[in-house]
């Protein structure tokens, strides 16, 4: 029997060219065909990822394939061998890149990928790949110094993602610790490496730098291998710890190959132990600084108030404190003898003054009209208008003379002219 007659009548006004609404819906074989349709239309794709699982049942070989960056997986079924004959053999964490064809399968509504080619991407790839990352996001200024934000001195809360029950939270933990009993740590278990590191890694660190009271952040991890550590150079987990607005410390303990993380990073650590010590004060220390300091402090001020009181008493020494009179005593006789002198010079520029006064006097009194009467001269004047005479003829018949002592008056009876 063909599939045309097991197929379902048709009802009319249905099918999968008939419009299709509530009251006519598309049959749930339509829906998944056209699906099927849509996808088949893609054809063979290149894509990469990393192997978290391989499962063979005789011949066929099932793998779930995730995006190491996005909580992204996939299955891929090989038909045709190519898994099985993958040189090296194929491992759990492998990084590949697959082509293979995309199918829907209707029965249970499922998509997977058929293999057609597999490979793993070697060592020296990964190598020329993270190069290549590297100089993308130093063009960028992810690693410039200048985006560097500073470490805290003492920190109220310290983020720590890390490994399950690693070695390396422990030594983180314990070194901090012993330099600062009370330090505070809010510890964020995660895969630290494998196709989930990077998505587990990210969302802790988001979840921290929204924490007000964690003021730093500590990714940490012992050593590995470079394929163990590729997830510290994803793209995604360097440009979420550069967009932090937290200081981050990254402290994955591989020296030979460092992780892109460091660059981006605040600060590097080259061990967790190191973290350990850096993010925190040692609490001994800070105290024998202080007690340093403390020391210096008091032998300042001791220095400094015994200098005054050195000079206070040389003050205290000084004639003019000791015996303060002193001074008044000198200034005094200055003053005395300034006084003295200023009298001595009032006195004689008095002197030369009555001296004057008398000169003046003398040549004022032979100079004025009294002094040519006591010599005998007399004033005349005409007895009506009271003028000076100067000439006889001038003379009324009426005349008034005066004398040094008394005046007269007199009748002209007689006129005399002079030469």
């Amino acid at each position: 029997m063909t599939d045309a007659a097991h197929r379902a009548p048709e009802r009319p006004g249905t099918g999968p060219n008939a419009p299709m609404s509530a009251e006519n819906p598309w049959p749930l074989r339509v829906v998944s065909k056209k699906i099927g349709d849509w996808i088949a239309r893609l054809g063979e794709v290149w894509t990469e990822g990393q192997i978290t699982e391989i499962n063979r049942r005789g011949r066929t070989v099932y793998l779930t394939l995730r995006d190491p960056s996005a909580e992204v997986s996939m299955r891929v079924v090989d038909f045709t061998g190519a898994a099985a004959a993958a040189d090296p053999p194929l491992r759990d964490g492998a990084q590949v890149v697959v082509r293979a064809q995309a199918q829907w399968w209707d029965k249970n509504g499922s998509l997977s990928l058929h293999l057609r080619e597999i490979r793993q991407v070697g060592l020296g790839e990964l190598l020329a790949r993270l190069e290549r990352l590297k100089r993308l996001l130093a063009a960028e200024g992810l690693f410039a110094a200048e985006r560097k934000k500073p470490l805290p001195f003492l920190p109220y809360r310290i983020g720590l993602i890390t490994g399950r029950a690693s070695d390396a939270m422990r030594d983180v933990l314990k070194n901090a610790r012993a330099r600062l009993p009370s330090a505070d740590f809010d510890v964020r278990e995660v895969a630290v490496q494998g196709p989930r590191a990077v998505t587990e890694v990210c969302a802790a660190l988001a979840e921290l730098d929204a924490d007000p009271d964690v003021e730093v952040i500590v990714i940490a991890r012992g050593g590995g291998s470079m394929e163990d550590l590729l997830p510290f150079s994803d793209e995604t987990l360097c440009r979420a710890v550069a967009s932090t607005t937290t200081p981050v410390v990254s402290a994955i303990g591989h020296e030979p190959d460092t992780p892109l993380l460091d660059y981006v990073a605040d600060w590097r650590a080259s061990t967790p132990t190191e973290a350990g010590k850096k993010v925190v004060p040692d609490l001994a220390e800070e105290q024998r600084g202080l007690n340093i300091s403390r020391t210096r402090l008091r032998q300042a001020l001791h220095a400094l108030l015994t200098r005054e009181e050195d000079g206070l008493a040389a003050m205290r020494a000084r004639p003019v404190l000791a015996r303060p009179r002193t001074m008044l005593e000198s200034r005094a006789e200055a003053v005395e003898h300034l006084v003295h002198r200023m009298r001595a010079r009032v006195d004689s520029r008095l002197e030369r003054s009555v001296d004057d006064l008398e000169h003046l006097r003398a040549r004022l009194r032979s100079l004025s009209p009294q002094s040519t009467l006591d010599r005998g001269y007399a004033i005349v004047a005409d007895a009506g208008t009271g003028a000076v005479l100067r000439d006889a003829a001038d003379a009324g018949e009426g005349i008034s003379v005066r004398l040094a002592a008394g005046s007269l008056r007199a009748t002209v009876t007689e006129k005399e002219e002079g030469p």
